[in-house]
């Protein structure tokens, strides 16, 4: 059966059900997991004058911590089922290519994610990563509602 399943979070409700159903799975079969949460790039600031375009510390900073209790969460349910758990945070401006490279380098069998976390105009006009995930990976994907 899986002996690596990737998970992906996004920090919202639909994804704390897909780590729990993930972590579960996993349990039951013996496998590991992977937690992912991938952000896109914080844009550069710029000020009227300024010759150059100045980092956003601040918001880069607001985004890896937010992403570190997201990974720390799925982590630390893992670890209360007893489930080996490593966690990933990558910065890509296409969040689903980022989901499926971890998948290959790590050598999964399995991806599990949410079935989106935008909903309205935004996910219409920017698509939905796990469409583009489902659309794109080699591997079997399971998606929670």
């Amino acid at each position: 059966m899986f002996k690596h399943i990737l998970i992906a979070t996004d920090g919202s409700d639909r994804s704390d059900r897909a780590i729990r159903l993930a972590v579960d799975l996993a349990k039951s079969v013996g496998a590991k997991v992977t937690a992912i949460m991938t952000t896109w790039p914080v844009p550069p600031v710029y000020f009227e004058g300024a010759t150059i375009p100045i980092r956003n510390e601040e918001l880069e900073q607001n985004a890896r911590a937010f992403a570190k209790r997201c990974l720390d969460a799925a982590a630390a349910h893992a670890r209360a089922a007893g489930v080996v758990c490593e966690t990933v945070h990558l910065v890509k401006n296409n969040p689903y290519e980022g989901i499926l490279q971890t998948a290959e380098a790590n050598h999964c069998d399995l991806i599990v994610m949410a079935s989106h976390g935008r909903s309205g105009a935004s996910a219409l006009l920017l698509g939905s990563e796990t469409h583009k995930v489902l659309a794109h990976s080699k591997l079997p994907v399971l998606v929670c509602r």
